[in-house]
């Protein structure tokens, strides 16, 4: 969770936006939180990004198990195991609606 946590405040520390913190651990064996936020630009991507690698491992020692998609793409899935961190580009957090898929996953942080 301080895990989760730190990594939502990098967020908007960065000025992300709509940014989610959800616990999947009752309904999913995929992981224990997911942090969903989303980006206004390419540039602001790649600052968001590189920030939550940077504290997490400075705070945490912690490496992403693996990183995948990125600014270009709209959305970015950064993995630290027990949590799971997804960037989009609003059009993409739209149309992919992870909120919708995860709507039984209990809401911890809400930040709009």
């Amino acid at each position: 969770m301080e895990l989760a946590r730190r990594i939502v405040d990098v967020i908007v520390d960065k000025q992300g936006e709509d940014i989610l913190l959800l616990d999947i651990r009752n309904i999913s064996i995929l992981a224990d939180y997911f942090v969903i936020g989303s980006a206004i630009s390419k540039r602001q991507t790649k600052a968001v990004v590189n920030g939550i690698i940077d504290e997490t491992r400075e705070s945490f020692g912690a490496k992403p198990l693996r990183v995948e998609g990125d600014a270009d793409s709209g959305w970015v899935l950064m993995d630290y195991g027990a949590v799971v961190v997804h960037l989009f580009a609003p059009e993409a957090r739209n149309y992919y609606d992870l909120e919708g898929f995860w709507e039984d996953a209990r809401v911890i942080v809400r930040i709009m």
